[in-house]
This record gives C-alpha cells, sequence and structure tokens, in this order.
C-alpha cells in the first residue's frame, strides 16, 4: 500500500505544483481503476505498480476469444506489454489474429504480447532445470521474471540422473551471483534439494507433472521438494511457473532495490 499511497502522493503534488496536466493525472489515475469487460472479466490493471508484478492472464479454461479481448483490453489500458499462461496453440492463433500488429511471442507456455522491453531492475536471477521436459514449465517463470526487469541465467537438462553435469552450471551460476534461484524438476524431484544444499541464495523449488504413472503427475515431485532437509529450499505448487517467476524476481528487485540504495548512500556527499 505504501508503493501506492506514495505514487498518488506524487501525482497530486506534480498537479499542484504545474509539472503535471491534469489529463495527464486523470490518465494515470485510471491506470489503477477496475476495468469492466463484458460479462466475463475485472482487469486489474494497477497491479504492476501496486505489487510489483503484472496482472497474468490464465488462458486454461477461457475460449481463446475471451483471452484475446483481454489482451486487447489490457493494451488498451495504458499496458505496454501482456503476458498469458497456459496458453494453446490456438489461444496463440487468435491471438495473432485479433492483435494484428502487435507483436506476440511464445516462450514455453507462456505468450508476451505487446511492444518494447521490461525496463531492467537490477535483480538476477538464474533457472535450472533437471530435464528437457521440464522445460516448457521453467520457461513461463522465465518469461514472467523477464517482464518484471530481471535479468536471467537459464541452465537446462542438469537432472540427477547425471549428477556430473551440475558441476559446470552451478560454477557458471556462482559467477553471476544471481538474488535468487529457481530450479524445476519432474519425476522424484530432487534435484531442487540438492542444489539448495550447494547455493547461498533462495531457491524456488518448481515441480512438474513429468513422470512415470504412479507420481508421474507431479505428486512425487512436490512431495519430495516439500520433504528437503536442506534449508533454504521453498516450493510452489506443480507446474506454478507463474508463481515461481513472480516469488523469484520480487525477492530479487527487492534485493536490487537495497543495493541500489546502500551505494547512494556511501556516494552521497557529507554536509
Amino acid at each position: 500500500m505504501d508503493k501506492l499511497e506514495n505514487k498518488l502522493e506524487d501525482i497530486l503534488v506534480a498537479v499542484a505544483n504545474g509539472s503535471l496536466p491534469p489529463a495527464s493525472a486523470a490518465a494515470e489515475l485510471k491506470r489503477g481503476e477496475v476495468r469492466y469487460l463484458d460479462s466475463f472479466a475485472a482487469l486489474d490493471p494497477g497491479r504492476r505498480s501496486r505489487k510489483g508484478v503484472p496482472e497474468i492472464i490464465y488462458a486454461a479454461g477461457k475460449t481463446p476469444e475471451q483471452t484475446a479481448k483481454i489482451c486487447a483490453a489490457m493494451l488498451g489500458a495504458s499496458e505496454e506489454r501482456v503476458i498469458v499462461s497456459g496458453a494453446s496453440e490456438e489461444t496463440e492463433a487468435a491471438l495473432r489474429r485479433f492483435l494484428k500488429d502487435v507483436p506476440v511471442k511464445r516462450l514455453g507456455r507462456a505468450i508476451m504480447a505487446g511492444f518494447g522491453e521490461p525496463s531492467p531492475s537490477g535483480g538476477r536471477v538464474a533457472a535450472m532445470s533437471a530435464g528437457t521436459s521440464d522445460m516448457p514449465v521453467l520457461e513461463e517463470a522465465i518469461a514472467v521474471a523477464s517482464e518484471m526487469g530481471v535479468e536471467i541465467k537459464s541452465f537446462h537438462d542438469v537432472g540427477v540422473a547425471g549428477i556430473h553435469r551440475l558441476a559446470a552450471p552451478l560454477e557458471e551460476m556462482n559467477a553471476f551471483d544471481p538474488d535468487c534461484l529457481i530450479v524445476a524438476a519432474g519425476m522424484e524431484g530432487a534435484l531442487p534439494t540438492v542444489v539448495s544444499a550447494l547455493v547461498g541464495v533462495p531457491v524456488i523449488g518448481l515441480p512438474t507433472s513429468t513422470g512415470y504413472g504412479l507420481g508421474g503427475d507431479g505428486t512425487a515431485a512436490i512431495l519430495g521438494m516439500l520433504q528437503t532437509c536442506s534449508p533454504g529450499l521453498s516450493v510452489v505448487n506443480v507446474d506454478n511457473g507463474v508463481g515461481a517467476g513472480a516469488t523469484a524476481a520480487l525477492i530479487a528487485n527487492r534485493a536490487a532495490k537495497r543495493d541500489a540504495a546502500k551505494r547512494a548512500a556511501r556516494e552521497e556527499p557529507p554536509e
């Protein structure tokens, strides 16, 4: 709430001192309004400024046309970019038809639509997948974190079936010095525990519904991660790339903000 209240105060002060025209102030304030679309959606365009996480459109259960209309409405509500999670090929096709000249890009299970690039926040997140089959879910997490401005470094197919493959990525990751790490794994979900025991940053375990038979729907992976004996590992739900990406980016962006404030304090000349 403090962030939102500060923004409102800044807008009012700018109008009072004449640096912001009333029409521009009205446009800024409308970004925080709830927008109702037909009878099936209530949009929250102010989430990014209030929460630090943009509103993300969950496509599963919606028709491709509904998802496309929501995207168009978000882009028309002063949003430059939108994220769609759990998007099918039919949804992607509808977005490309409906949004016409708007760039549409797929990354794993996520789709980004809009113009420009996110502003860098200074935060850093590393992302690992145990196997290639885990990549679509991890890429959804990467898409969300990237849209929140963090720098991402990814490593793939380094699971415990060939644990020797992990040595070089860990060395490279330590040199990258991330603020947070996302590790996606299916099967028995062992990789996040192994990695968490070897690094000194928060690790977010991302269980995926990859595996055989009993427990192969992600049940074995999430239970294994929840029962970890390695401190510093937190776990999101099965296939919840959005939750993993948003949480990792919030941690990284908070760390970057604190680091920037400390640098500014050191560089400030004494009175």
